[in-house]
């Protein structure tokens, strides 16, 4: 499933888009990132300060989050 975050300044942290999407704390966020295969871009990310920018792409199981202006 496909969501979308909307940008409301330059960027959005990795925990920060999590917690929108997913509706849940910025400590199970944490968690998520630390112990869990999150993917930005492709790539296995665990800084969960992590600033994603327009048209980065992040992945976590069947969630799929793309950021955008």
């Amino acid at each position: 499933m496909e969501n979308v975050v909307v940008l409301k300044g330059d960027f959005i942290k990795l925990y920060q888009a999590l917690k929108h999407v997913m509706g849940i704390s910025g400590g199970e966020a944490k968690e998520i990132i630390s112990f869990e295969d999150v993917y930005v871009n492709g790539t296995l990310e665990k800084q969960r300060g992590k600033k994603l920018r327009s048209g980065d792409h992040v992945l976590y199981k069947d969630i799929e989050i793309k950021i955008q202006l």
